[in-house]
């Protein structure tokens, strides 16, 4: 099936491919398709957001369309920075500014209680109308400091996940401690938790389309 990848995030979308396309689906971005349109996130939860988006972008490509809204939800901050991931430091999509404000959030917060999970909606919807959104969590710590490697995006340098991946499906704990982007993208996928959600949303799918 040809899809548009609902995103301007470079990251989001090559993983959204990566995934998408492993599970037999051709990938198409909307710059790819000349889309500039930027939704409105008004929604108040990670369902809303993804909708919102799907729904836009839907209708200026006429393609079938999946959308995601992602974002980091920490136990000490009540769920902060949540659906406000992406502008968590006042503005939209500064990865920098937005890591440095959670590690000065999180700064006296000891090593017990860093507990945080990453969450994804992914909504997957028809020109017709119809949608279908799965939901992804994978849970884990914020580290103390930036844990940089050679992959990743957003929080991924300050996220220490539970269990990273064995292959392309396979998991195991997470016993070095590395942070989402010191994992290899198959690690990453395994365990995600967009990964998670496009896999639960490919077992629903053929249902979904009869």
């Amino acid at each position: 099936m040809k899809i548009c990848a609902a995103t301007g995030n470079a990251g989001k979308l090559r993983e959204l491919r990566r995934i998408l396309e492993a599970q037999g689906h051709e990938v198409v971005s909307q710059k790819e398709l000349g889309i500039t349109i930027e939704p409105d996130e008004t929604g108040t939860t990670f369902e809303e957001n993804a909708l919102i988006k799907a729904e836009t972008i839907c209708k200026a490509s006429g393609l079938p369309t999946i959308a995601d809204d992602s974002g980091l939800c920490v136990d000490a901050l009540d769920g902060a920075p949540g659906v406000y991931s992406a502008r968590y430091c006042g503005h939209h999509g500064d990865d920098e500014a937005n890591n440095d404000k959670l590690l000065e959030k999180m700064k006296d917060v000891p090593a017990g209680q860093r507990g945080a999970k990453f969450v994804a909606a992914v909504c997957f919807i028809l020109p017709e109308g119809r949608h279908l959104t799965c939901v992804g969590e994978c849970p884990g710590r914020v580290a103390f400091e930036r844990l940089a490697g050679d992959y990743g995006f957003g929080y991924d340098p300050l996220f220490i996940p539970d269990e990273c991946g064995v292959g392309k499906t396979g998991k195991r704990p997470n016993t070095e401690g590395r942070s989402y982007a010191q994992l290899t993208p198959d690690e990453k996928d395994a365990i995600s938790h967009r990964g998670n959600a496009l896999a639960e949303m490919e077992k629903k799918l053929p249902d979904f389309l009869k």
